[in-house]
């Protein structure tokens, strides 16, 4: 027999659960990793939030029909005005605006009706480039936008993943045609809100060391690690700062912590090197919160780049509160969703606890200075 103490219990080896008194008892060899749904035993103290502690903007939402076929992501304004003064929050950047008679429709539900509570950002349709004069209707969508009211400039991920050109040749964040687009967006007086690549497990092997592999086996097409399509991560990255030092006069706002909220070394370099840049903090509660220490020694060094957001949509009482602990307490070891499998990595997390004149500053401070409000 083995003496080695990582050798496995012979009755557990077999099937058998020796605390049993009945060891005929089989231990759930069978449990898929997919249905685990552990408990934790931890026993933590946890700080009751309610509401921001100032009033806040949340800088990334979405509000209108674009990611949910057709219908409105909040059905009842009135309901979510409610949620809003409940949670602290004073305004709302929407970023589904989209162009022409949708961006009509989008001002008129949130910005006339109330004044103040919701900023609609734009976007353009950069499937455009694939047809002739391409880079002019764009520029001419983005004028359009301007005019009508928008806010700023929403731009996705499926620049640098999706969008190919009249050749057949992906359109990078670094192209000279989005360079010029976006210098132009900077020239308009408008802020630029960008989403470049996505989590790096998604450009990882979908394997056993995938940590996002929960994800990624229930939405398959999240998955960028086919070589032979999508660019590598760092290539997005690179394309990412190309444009930034590009572009001195236009502003931006990189969503989800920078586009790389795993690496927050890499976020301050970024920062440090693009003036012109600020994050926000939108969809990556789960990443910002197992690294709380670092996350507030940057804060700290650079308290005027970080902004509130949330991405959740439709917004919720809860997610509010669940960035509210992150931001303004020290609890340890919490759940960043109410989900009974975590979708972003099986994993808790704990609070940074920032001090109120830098929370001042993160929730509402800086996105009155990005977005021109008083």
């Amino acid at each position: 027999m083995s003496t080695s103490p990582f050798a496995p219990d012979t009755d557990l080896a077999a099937g058998m659960d020796p605390r049993s008194d009945d060891r005929s008892s089989a231990v759930h060899a069978d449990l898929r990793l997919v249905d685990w749904a552990p408990r934790s035993m931890l026993t933590a103290a946890r700080t009751p939030v309610e509401r921001t502690c100032v009033p806040a903007i949340d800088i990334h939402n979405h509000l209108g029909r674009w990611l949910t076929d057709g219908e409105w992501c909040t059905p009842d304004v009135d309901a979510l005005l409610a949620l809003m003064d409940a949670t602290g929050l004073a305004a709302v950047v929407n970023l589904d605006g989209m162009w022409g008679t949708e961006l009509e429709a989008n001002l008129d539900r949130y910005d006339r009706a109330h004044p103040g509570r919701f900023l609609t950002f734009c976007q353009v349709d950069w499937t455009l480039l694939a047809g002739p004069g391409g880079e002019e209707a764009i520029a001419d969508q983005l004028r359009d936008g301007a005019a009508r009211g928008a806010r700023g400039l929403k731009v996705w991920k499926n620049l640098g993943l999706e969008v190919r050109d009249a050749t057949g040749t992906l359109v990078l964040p670094d192209d000279p045609r989005v360079i010029r687009t976006l210098g132009l967006a900077g020239t308009l007086g408008m802020p630029v809100l960008i989403h470049v690549a996505d989590p790096k497990a998604f450009f990882d092997p979908l394997d056993r060391c995938n940590e996002r592999v929960d994800e990624l086996f229930g939405c398959p097409d999240w998955s960028f690690a086919d070589s032979a399509r999508f660019p590598t991560f760092g290539r997005l990255l690179d394309a990412f700062a190309t444009l930034l030092a590009a572009t001195p006069g236009t502003q931006y706002v990189g969503a989800h912590v920078g586009c790389v909220a795993e690496d927050l070394d890499h976020v301050e370099r970024l920062l440090r090197g693009a003036p012109n840049l600020v994050v926000d903090l939108g969809g990556r509660l789960a990443e910002i919160g197992r690294q709380p220490r670092r996350f507030a020694r940057l804060i700290a060094d650079l308290p005027d780049r970080f902004l509130f957001g949330t991405d959740a949509f439709p917004l919720t009482a809860d997610q509010v509160r669940r960035y509210v602990s992150f931001l303004e307490t020290t609890d340890e070891s919490f759940d960043y969703s109410a989900e009974e499998i975590p979708p972003q990595g099986r994993w808790t997390i704990s609070g940074s606890g920032l001090p109120r004149d830098l929370l001042e500053r993160v929730y509402s401070g800086n996105a009155r200075r990005v977005l021109g409000l008083p």
